[in-house]
């Protein structure tokens, strides 16, 4: 290991004689004139004058004889100091004395050299230079041996330590995450049983990444292989590790590792790794320490923005592995649902499938709150047994929000309501590679929207085929169709609804190879997939004009095929909207059941 460089004091004896010279040039020439009294010279004439007019009411000879000062009535009646040059005259104290004015004069002393150097440059000079002294010296000893002044301590990491124990996670409490538990099962078998590994030449991986969205438990999983392998855990966000002060996250990356191969062999997780491990362009770490990956140490890292790290972070020797913890399927969603009911009073009778299938693309972090959800509207509801009901009401609080209870629509804006929403439903049911309808409200809720028209597919898929994109872009327009056909009119209500048709649209053009005019060329390219993919265009404007044409086909194509489904079911259309304006809220079975008889 290096020595540490001596820390350089001679830049403080240079600050401290700059500081010395300013104060000798301040107290020489810019005190004095401050802390004299502002004082106007007259001629001796015009002293005689204001002296015989009364106006003078104190004179004071000056120790050299040569000078006098006095106090004077001005033009305004303010009494100002004045002073003027002693002129020879023999009857100046008897007119002083009839004018009957106070008169003196300052007797001479005179002050010790020695005392007059100290005051005037020692004091002051000490007064202005030990406080920094002292500041100094309180810096050094938080730095422990000097080398950063300017840290007050801060180049101590802040990561929290967790012992086995109070981690009180393992893999049993991770669920809907299998691949990632068993790419991570090596390492805590790695740390039980080292030698195992050692004895045919292999080497603990140094790191390992985990990538993700946003609450698919990329932190319970770090803490699930600290709890398996019975060893202490180390947490911190990176960032944590940026400062204002250069150098500063430097120092805590080598404190935070100090620590942990103290207490090796350990786990350190780095959540939000992207803050400092960004690509070189500027902004970020601009370097990469090496670590001994016998040292005991396993470095976890979590972020949801791998397309933002250095490439030279990401090679092997510094992370090894690259565990994907993606979003959960069916299977892993009701997984989800059963280890985080486990603390929960639920009635025997719960239909967890159910509840997962109505919330595909539901993180674990979201299927723990619609649980917790589901409890707190039993305590208002006065049981202590969640029920089914609250389940299903606590999915509508995930996906629309509460239920805004004092919102007063009028009749009119109310059924026009209602036949957006069964104009949605209709239009979905009524055609082939169409999720099923679940649920059509027109209760308000607090996310703004007026009623939703729920589907749940019977399955969850990963691909998306042509005629099922076309079909979700005929159910999105399926609202806007009905207002047009019994209203004749338009509304806002459908704003959300224009919104994910064009970006389905664009998506089949640029990016899905679904365009007959472009075949299959990628117009488009995303970034931050994990965290809603922002879209960019990768063509030229002219290209550009062409993908919005052909964006506008596909929408204008879906629209009219709505039109015409509900035009042939029109009787259909107004006996389902009468039935929503009475109920307000109708399932799936219900809906499927009128439109069928």
């Amino acid at each position: 290991m290096n020595e540490q460089p001596k820390p350089n004091k001679k830049p403080f004896f240079y600050y401290a004689m700059i500081a010395m010279l300013i104060l000798m040039l301040l107290n020489a020439f810019v005190f004095p004139s401050l802390m004299t009294p502002r004082v106007t010279e007259v001629s001796y004439d015009k002293f005689l004058d204001m002296l015989s007019g009364g106006q003078v009411t104190v004179v004071e000879l000056q120790e050299n004889e040569r000078e006098l000062y006095f106090k004077a009535a001005d033009e305004n009646g303010a009494e100002r100091i004045y002073s003027t040059g002693v002129f020879p005259d023999a009857d100046l104290q008897k007119r002083l004395s009839e004018s009957g004015v106070t008169f003196s004069a300052v007797a001479p002393q005179e002050n010790s050299t020695l005392m007059n150097f100290l005051f005037t440059w020692i004091f002051p000079t000490l007064i202005l230079i030990l406080p920094m002294v002292l500041l100094w010296r309180m810096m050094q000893k938080r730095m422990g041996d000097g080398s950063n002044m300017m840290s007050f301590g801060m180049g101590k990491s802040n990561a929290k330590m967790y012992v086995a124990a109070q981690t009180g996670k393992t893999f049993a409490d991770v669920a809907g995450q299998e691949e990632a538990k068993e790419a991570l099962e090596e390492i805590v078998d790695f740390l039980h049983n080292p030698d195992k590994y050692r004895s045919v030449g292999a080497v603990m991986p140094k790191g390992v990444l985990l990538v993700g969205p946003p609450g698919t438990g990329k932190t319970l999983l770090a803490k699930a292989v600290a709890g398996e392998a019975n060893v202490p855990f180390f947490s911190i966000a990176g960032s944590e590790f940026v400062e204002m002060f250069v150098g500063q996250g430097a120092a805590r990356v080598r404190d935070l590792f100090k620590q942990a191969k103290e207490k090796a062999p350990c786990i350190v997780f780095i959540d939000e790794i992207d803050t400092i491990g960004k690509k070189r362009d500027g902004s970020g770490i601009a370097g990469n320490d090496e670590r001994d990956g016998s040292s005991g140490v396993v470095i976890l890292a979590a972020t949801n923005r791998p397309e933002t790290l250095d490439k030279a972070l990401l090679r092997p020797g510094r992370f090894d592995r690259r565990v994907p913890v993606e979003l959960p399927d069916l299977q892993g969603r009701e997984a989800i649902l059963r280890v985080h009911a486990k603390d929960v009073m639920m009635a025997d009778d719960i239909d967890y499938k159910a509840v997962a299938r109505a919330t595909s693309g539901a993180s674990g972090a979201e299927l723990a709150n619609l649980i917790n959800e589901a409890a707190l509207r039993a305590v208002k509801c006065n049981r202590r047994i969640v029920t089914q009901e609250d389940l299903t009401e606590s999915v509508d609080v995930v996906v629309a929000g509460y239920q805004r209870k004092n919102a007063v629509l009028s009749p009119h804006e109310k059924e026009i309501v209602a036949y957006h929403e069964i104009g949605h439903a209709l239009v979905a049911a009524l055609q082939s590679n169409s999720a099923p309808v679940t649920k059509i409200t027109i209760v308000p809720r607090t996310s703004g929207a007026l009623g939703y028209t729920m589907q749940t597919p019977e399955a969850d898929t990963v691909l998306l085929s042509k005629e099922e994109a076309l079909a979700k872009i005929a159910t999105l327009t399926g609202g806007r169709s009905a207002e047009e056909l019994i209203f004749g009119s338009v509304t806002s209500g459908a704003s959300n609804d224009i919104e994910q048709a064009t970006k389905l649209a664009r998506s089949m053009v640029t990016r899905l190879g679904m365009s007959e005019t472009f075949d299959m060329t990628a117009l488009e390219t995303v970034s931050n997939q994990y965290l809603g993919g922002d879209a960019a265009l990768a063509c030229s404007a002219e290209t550009a004009t062409k993908i919005d044409k052909e964006v506008v086909e596909i929408i204008r194509t879906a629209h009219e095929k709505a039109i015409g489904i509900l035009k042939d079911n029109m009787d259909k259309l107004h006996e389902l909207a009468k039935y929503l304006l009475e109920k307000e809220t109708i399932t799936g079975d219900e809906f499927m059941a009128i439109l069928n008889r």
